[in-house]
């Protein structure tokens, strides 16, 4: 998998045409077709938007996507909306994704207030390209709050100071990280490495499609006598079986590749 730039993703806008108001937004449905992925998030202040009896229905639209979803599949549900909605529920054609489910749907659907501040990983997250990212951690060098790129947080997750936004690119970490996804990631690693999904760079690699991969990190060890313990060899394994592992012997570790993060979840 690598990371990097992806149109592959696309978007419609779910409206709502209710009686006595305005055709209003009030979703987005994000659709990776190639990996048939598919997240949507719809708007919650249904009492500003339906009366009474529209918003019994508007609040059981998620509970109800959830479960069709699981039904047709992601590529059958979206076939669904589109053949099923004209009247008071209507979806707009798909359109390339070029950013998060978050942007789109602030953008579209309920965008934050005027006097809304951006507060540095309070409500946002430095979005880095992973190059400019490996070197500056590389050297050690931190994200301070006058870094320009910033992107909103998803609600629930407590922020670190050590948490960036990038963009993965490619099959290999299905169905955990859909190709062209936003992902959090927390600088270095806490703890032992084992079974933690991690962003590396691969030394030598050229071009940032190759350079950068997110993997499933796992070490075999041997203890000798002493009771001391050395790992014997290191595997980066992807999610998805269509992809071959990466071995390396803890010799080669340094040479070959560097971890630059964790993966936290996608954005």
């Amino acid at each position: 998998m690598r990371v990097g730039v992806s149109t592959r993703a696309e978007y419609a806008i779910l409206q709502a045409d209710l009686p006595g108001r305005s055709l209003r937004n009030i979703g987005v449905i994000w659709y990776a077709p190639a990996e048939g992925s598919l997240r949507f998030r719809l708007a919650e202040n249904w009492d500003q938007i339906a009366g009474d009896d529209d918003r019994e229905v508007l609040e059981r639209l998620a509970e109800d996507f959830s479960r069709k979803i699981q039904e047709f599949g992601p590529e059958g549900f979206l076939a669904y909306l589109e053949d099923s909605l004209s009247n008071t529920l209507r979806l707009t054609a798909r359109r390339p994704a070029e950013r998060t489910l978050e942007e789109l749907f602030a953008e579209h659907v309920e965008p934050p207030p005027r006097s809304a501040k951006i507060l540095p990983f309070v409500t946002h997250l430095p979005r880095i390209p992973l190059r400019a990212a490996a070197t500056r951690f590389g050297e050690d060098l931190e994200i301070g709050e006058d870094f320009e790129d910033w992107v909103p947080a998803p609600p629930g997750l407590r922020l670190s100071r050590d948490m960036f936004v990038a963009q993965v690119v490619g099959k290999s970490m299905e169905p955990l990280i859909p190709d062209g996804s936003w992902c959090v990631f927390r600088r270095g690693v806490v703890g032992s490495r084992q079974g933690k999904r991690l962003l590396v760079q691969r030394l030598g690699a050229t071009g940032t499609s190759a350079e950068f991969t997110v993997k499933r990190y796992s070490s075999q060890k041997h203890v000798d006598e002493q009771g001391e313990w050395r790992h014997t060899r290191i595997r980066l394994e992807p999610l998805n079986p269509d992809f071959e592992p990466m071995e390396f012997s803890p010799d080669d570790e340094a040479q070959e590749f560097r971890v630059i993060g964790e993966f936290v979840r996608v954005l």
